[in-house]
């Protein structure tokens, strides 16, 4: 587990690069730290067995996401869509050039890239892990903060999408969550659309 260790420190230690904050708990962290933190926590409470490809694949999904800003693609969903995909495979470069300073084997590598691509989503359990786990993240800590600057109606069909996301552990789990009123209040409607 050394190597896990390593590359966990490369991670985090690229992450903490992230020029924006977050505040939880009175403590600040770097906004793209924190998230692959809690990925991983998430990913653990989910599967507390989970591989080593897996656990990777937590703390570096969304490694150096503000080097690729959103606002450098074009307006609207298909602006949005193409820097998802653009984001995805510089994610998933940067992690096999972190992992490969760390010696890990190429068969790992392309194991922890097909997770942070979401390869084969429906097919394949860990990337789903993967996907309730990113799920869990935005309702838990970023959910609340979205309704702010969005209408009921776009939230009520955010959620409808994210639900349709997650299997029926990341469902349950997003049950047991806190959520201001209006958050609770538009997750009940979501759910009975």
């Amino acid at each position: 587990m050394e190597k896990l260790e390593q590359a966990f420190k490369l991670f985090d230690d690229y992450n903490r690069q992230s020029p924006g904050t977050i505040i939880h708990e009175g403590q600040e962290y770097a906004t793209e730290y924190f998230y692959a933190l809690k990925l991983y926590e998430w990913v653990l409470r989910l599967a507390p067995e989970a591989s080593e490809p897996l656990l990777l694949a937590s703390r570096c999904q969304h490694i150096g996401r503000w080097e690729i800003p959103r606002k450098s693609y074009p307006e609207g969903r298909v602006g949005y869509l193409k820097w998802k995909n653009e984001l995805a495979k510089y994610h998933a470069a940067k992690a096999a050039e972190i992992l490969r300073t760390v010696e890990y084997d190429e068969t790992l590598i392309q194991r922890v890239t097909e997770i942070v691509l979401k390869k084969r989503l429906s097919s394949d359990p860990e990337v789903q892990i993967m996907e309730n786990a990113l799920c869990l993240v935005f309702l838990e800590y970023q959910y609340d903060d979205l309704i702010a600057g969005q209408s009921e109606e776009k939230m009520i069909g955010i959620l409808q999408k994210t639900w349709g996301k997650m299997t029926d552990p990341g469902r349950n789990a997003a049950l047991t969550l806190s959520y201001s009123e209006k958050g609770e209040r538009l997750i009940k409607q979501a759910l009975q659309a």
